[in-house]
């Protein structure tokens, strides 16, 4: 279902649920990032649905937090993202150990023409939310790096929430888009 056509990147708090037909595989990232087949293999069957709590708090910084929920409403992964730009260490429920900082920018101050094309009005604007998370090293072993924006796009003549994913690892280059489908408001 589209988003509505008031929604825009300056609040995203909504229900997603990930469109797999219209999304790209993520599976070689999930494989890179250390996730075994048999989560791996879930994760492609699985409906993934993104609580979004979009807000500002006291001091007027926003924050992101997202809830994800699988199939039969089994946890998934949290995000909660600060959107100010600082460096954070966290230990990841899926990831592991990772790095990470999260921002609001304009799109011409990206530096991947991937992250920077397709958006529409309602993200250009107000600027897309990036994200760049590495693997902590030398807690984890690995070595990858996931640059995402987030912001939203006409797909099949419809406007959608969709995460461009920049990966690397190594000499491995994935570019990705996650579309999703809008169900409806925030609940908590």
């Amino acid at each position: 279902m589209a988003a509505p056509a008031e929604m825009n990147t300056a609040d995203i708090s909504a229900t997603f649920i990930m469109n797999k037909t219209l999304s790209d595989s993520t599976d070689k990232v999930l494989e890179l990032q250390g996730i075994s087949w048999f989560k791996r293999k879930a994760i492609s069957i699985a409906t993934i649905t993104l609580h979004v709590n979009h807000y500002k708090d006291d001091a007027g910084v926003e924050h992101i937090d997202i809830k994800q929920t699988l199939t039969g409403g089994i946890e998934g992964n949290v995000e909660n993202r600060t959107i100010d730009g600082v460096q954070r260490e966290y230990k990841d429920g899926l990831f592991g150990d990772v790095i990470s900082k999260t921002r609001r920018v304009k799109v011409d101050e990206l530096e991947h023409e991937f992250l920077k094309t397709g958006w529409i009005s309602e993200t250009i604007e107000p600027g897309v939310i990036h994200s760049y998370v590495v693997s902590d090293e030398a807690k984890s072993g690995r070595q990858w790096t996931a640059e995402q924006a987030w912001g939203f796009e006409t797909i099949n003549g419809e406007k959608r929430y969709v995460r461009h994913l920049r990966f690397t690892s190594g000499s491995t280059l994935i570019e990705a888009k996650l579309i999703y489908d809008y169900v409806g408001p925030y609940q908590k």
